[in-house]
C-alpha cells in the first residue's frame, strides 16, 4: 500500500506497518477500516472539514448512480486504454470512486490510486472499491513520489501545474475533464441574467495538447434527479426558494450534460 505514498509532514518514504504507515522521523498515519490512509495533516487544513461535505457526496452518489455521466466515463477509459500497459494511474479530486474503480479496470492499468481533500467522500470510495488505494489528501500537495505516476486523470478539479509536473513521469499523460461550452446551462439560466459557455482547459506548463474532444448528451430529468444534479454542483448555493419553485414546475426539465475530454503529454511541451 505504501510503496508510492511519503510522509505529508517531512516528505520521507512512509513504511507499510500492518495497521499503519510511518516515516523514518516517526510520524505516523492509521489506516481506516475502510482501507483509506488519511494524509491530510491538521495544519494543512483550511477548515475542519474540507472538501464536499456528506450531504454533497450523498446527492453526487445518487445521481451518478442514475447512469447518466456513464457517457464521460466511458470517454476518458476510451483515452486512457490507448496509453501504454502496466501503467500506474492517479485520479486526483477522486470523490467517491465512480470514475477511479472504472479506470483500474482498464486492461492497460496496472496499479490504482485516488486521492480526495474530502473524508466522506474517499471513505465512501474506499469502503466500495477495494482495488483502488485512496486517501485524503489535496492535490496542491499530494503525498506520492516524484515522477511516480504514469497517468494521472481529474475530472472537475482544480489543476496545480507544478504538482502535475513533479507526479507525472516524463512522457506521461495528463488526462482532464472540464466542462463542455453548454454544460447546464438550462439550470445556470435560471439563476444568472448571463451564462457564459465554457472554455476546454489551456496545457498546464510542462505540458503540451494533445487532444481535445467534446462530449455532449441531453436529458430529460424530473425534480429528484435535478434536486441531485444541483445539489453536487458549486452553484448549488444560488438557488433560492422562487428558483427551487419555478423548476418544480417545469418538469420534467431539459438539461445539457456536456463535457470536454483533454489529453495532455509531458515531456513534449
Amino acid at each position: 500500500m505504501s510503496q508510492l505514498y511519503f510522509c505529508p509532514m517531512c516528505q520521507t518514504p512512509l513504511a507499510d506497518d500492518t495497521h499503519r504507515l510511518i516515516c523514518a522521523n516517526n510520524h505516523s498515519f492509521d489506516k481506516a477500516k475502510e482501507g483509506y490512509i488519511n494524509l491530510l495533516p491538521v495544519q494543512n487544513k483550511k477548515s475542519k472539514d474540507p472538501g464536499d461535505n456528506k450531504e454533497m457526496v450523498m446527492a453526487r452518489r445518487a445521481f451518478l448512480a442514475r447512469c447518466h455521466y456513464n457517457f464521460l466515463r466511458d470517454a476518458i477509459c476510451q483515452q486512457i486504454e490507448t496509453l501504454a500497459s502496466n501503467s500506474t494511474l492517479l485520479d486526483v479530486g477522486c470523490g467517491e470512486g465512480f470514475y477511479t474503480h472504472k479506470f483500474d479496470e482498464c486492461e492497460n492499468v496496472a496499479t490504482t490510486y485516488g486521492l480526495d481533500i474530502s473524508k466522506p467522500a474517499v471513505k465512501y470510495a474506499a469502503k466500495r472499491f477495494k482495488n483502488c488505494h485512496f486517501s485524503v489528501a489535496s492535490s496542491s500537495n499530494a503525498p506520492f513520489n516524484d515522477a511516480a505516476f504514469d497517468i494521472v486523470t481529474s475530472v472537475f478539479s482544480p489543476l496545480f501545474s507544478d504538482e502535475l509536473n513533479r507526479l507525472v513521469n516524463d512522457n506521461g499523460t495528463l488526462i482532464v475533464a472540464s466542462p463542455g461550452d453548454n454544460h447546464l446551462t438550462e439550470l445556470k439560466s435560471i439563476i444568472y441574467n448571463e451564462v457564459r459557455p465554457h472554455q476546454a482547459v489551456e496545457a498546464p506548463a510542462g505540458f503540451s495538447l494533445q487532444s481535445h474532444t467534446l462530449h455532449t448528451k441531453v436529458v430529460s430529468l424530473e425534480l429528484d434527479a435535478l434536486t441531485e444534479l444541483i445539489k453536487m454542483t458549486p452553484f448549488a448555493w444560488k438557488f433560492r426558494p422562487e428558483h427551487w419553485h419555478s423548476l418544480s414546475e417545469k418538469t420534467p426539465f431539459t438539461v445539457t450534460l456536456s463535457f470536454y475530454v483533454s489529453v495532455f503529454n509531458k515531456g513534449n511541451a
